[in-house]
């Protein structure tokens, strides 16, 4: 079973060629797709060097033009993927690759009891966050639940594993952070269920995203998730893959 990894990367010079180095120890049959939302810093150069060499020379490497967003990335390297199932690899160090199998054998187990329709999300720790972050994804969190009949602990979890089919169906409109409830809604919409298994997270000091700018445009999306038709998704053993406009897309 191949799994699709996702990387979507904006000036992460710092820690984007660690992040691509210990995604490669992750014992999976890997699909690594990194794309770079047209960084400012060094990273596309970093990227670059990389993939000279094995085993970094397999993986895809896409460059946005402009920067759009890390919507823009998801959607970019969602329509990419090959995967049988696909998730989301943060490339800031704060998520560890070697968590990934816990979600696929979450998945496999999940399956092999019955279970058709499966979401695997991996669960953070949140306590090592600022207030303000915390208490903004367990708000979050809890106002998915109320208006989706969730049970979810973690809705803006990175790590959220979905069989191919699902993520090439996504609409992704959501142009930052708010495209995680837009998953997540899209997901439960759909008619599948979300198990979820305990992760590492290491929060860090420098976060792009922001409780105030962000937590207001994730609550509206909720609200209008709520009200939109659900989303027809095919059976997982069907799929369409397109490939995305507007990307400069080198293997």
């Amino acid at each position: 079973m191949r799994i699709s990894v996702v990387v979507p990367v904006y000036n992460e010079e710092k820690t984007v060629a660690k992040i691509v180095e210990m995604l490669s120890q992750v014992k999976l049959d890997l699909e690594v797709i990194i794309v770079d939302d047209a960084s400012t810093d060094r990273t596309w150069e970093i990227l670059q060097q990389l993939r000279q060499t094995a085993p970094y020379d397999s993986y895809q490497y896409v460059r946005h033009e402009h920067n759009q967003g890390k919507g823009a990335g998801l959607r970019t390297g969602f329509r990419l993927a090959t995967g049988d199932l696909v998730t989301v690899q943060d490339a800031d160090m704060e998520y560890d690759p070697q968590d990934i199998p816990a979600l696929v054998r979450k998945w496999e187990d999940v399956i092999a009891a019955g279970h058709k329709r499966v979401a695997i999300y991996g669960y953070r720790d949140l306590s090592g966050q600022k207030f303000t972050t915390r208490w903004g994804n367990r708000f979050l969190t809890t106002v998915t639940n109320v208006l989706f009949g969730s049970r979810i602990h973690d809705m803006e979890t990175c790590y959220k594993l979905m069989p191919g089919v699902v993520a090439h169906a996504l609409p992704m409109t959501g142009r930052r952070f708010e495209i995680e409830p837009e998953i997540t809604t899209c997901i439960l919409k759909a008619g599948y269920t979300i198990f979820e298994v305990p992760i590492s997270y290491y929060p860090r000091e420098e976060k792009k995203l922001s409780p105030w700018k962000d937590g207001w445009p994730a609550l509206a999306m909720l609200l209008k998730q709520r009200f939109n038709k659900a989303l027809p998704i095919a059976e997982p053993s069907q799929s369409n893959k397109t490939r995305p406009e507007h990307a400069n897309i080198s293997k």
